[in-house]
């Protein structure tokens, strides 16, 4: 019996998978430094985070959290030994730079303003679109594709060339600067994702599903909601992560059309401002903090998504 070094075109050789992993990894770990960076930044003292050339060992802090979380004010060393002892290690914190606590800060206000707004926004845009694409996938609609070229063409823009004309009509309906304004637009910009990525999911499932619901007695609604639905949920999970990393990331809008009871997180973070300038420690933490409800959802939903980015790519 002759050896052969025929193998399958199909199942990837021993040395192309090791290559390939050692490519996956290596790319993970690199994408993984910045943010490595920045969450060690968060445990370190301002002169720490500033200092040339850059500590990787350094003696952790809290000092960072503790200035994102409260507002503080600079005065004479008399003044604050007469407060007698720190009642939290905040206060213990702020006092060896001279300082006292004078208030929480803003950045739990903005933070919850991003909640909000996020998932406000991906709720409705994934709601309207899984309606709208399966209208477009099982009814014949007039001019089918050169709607839904109109609706990805909403995409195209950069969001900065119509934050102006937004803004000036948000002024005149009194949407500016409010919770509602920033969902309505964040929905108007994600819907055209989701119907695009979701029609193709919903393309997928056989019509014939549907049709045998209906003749068991199943109205066109209740078979959409009991049958089409539980099918596309990989397909709605992995659009809904899409729609709300743009929400919870978005910037340009968020800097132009808020500036005080509707900001978000990505605009105020820049403008923590320290001792001399820019507090790198506190702006660390509060990036920290930010990149957590993120993670999770992704987390939470990432065989929803890895089903849903390979749904309907092996055909039968």
């Amino acid at each position: 019996m002759s050896l052969t070094t025929a193998h399958s075109v199909i199942e990837p050789t021993r040395t192309s998978k090791r290559i390939a992993g050692a490519i996956v990894v290596a790319y993970a770990l690199i994408s993984m430094v910045p943010l490595f960076w920045i969450f060690a930044t968060s445990f370190k003292t301002p002169p720490d985070s500033i200092s040339y050339p850059p500590k990787v060992i350094f003696q952790p802090s809290l000092e960072g959290y503790c200035n994102l979380f409260t507002t503080r004010t600079r005065q004479t060393r008399e003044y604050v030994d007469a407060l007698g002892p720190a009642t939290t290690l905040c206060d213990e914190i702020t006092r060896r730079r001279n300082m006292v606590i004078a208030g929480p800060s803003n950045y739990w206000p903005r933070f919850i303003n991003s909640l909000v707004i996020a998932f406000g926004s991906t709720f409705l845009a994934v709601s309207l679109g899984t309606l709208a694409a399966y209208g477009f996938s099982r009814f014949k609609v007039p001019l089918a594709d050169d709607l839904l070229f109109f609706i990805l063409s909403t995409r195209m823009m950069p969001p900065i060339a119509v934050a102006i004309p937004i803004y000036l009509m948000y002024r005149e309906l009194g949407l500016s600067d409010s919770a509602l304004g920033m969902i309505l637009l964040y929905t108007a910009v994600n819907v055209s994702l989701a119907v695009w990525l979701l029609k193709g999911f919903i393309d997928e499932i056989p019509r014939e599903y549907e049709e045998a619901a209906m003749i068991d007695g199943y109205t066109r609604l209740r078979a959409f909601w009991k049958v089409v639905l539980p099918q596309a949920t990989t397909g709605i999970a992995a659009t809904a992560i899409f729609c709300l990393i743009f929400a919870w990331n978005e910037y340009a809008f968020a800097v132009i059309l808020t500036s005080g009871s509707a900001q978000t997180s990505p605009p105020f973070i820049p403008t923590i401002i320290g001792e001399g300038g820019l507090d790198w420690p506190a702006v660390a933490s509060g990036t920290t903090i930010f990149l957590v409800p993120i993670l999770v959802f992704t987390i939470l939903l990432r065989k929803q998504l890895l089903r849903g980015i390979t749904f309907g790519a092996v055909r039968k």
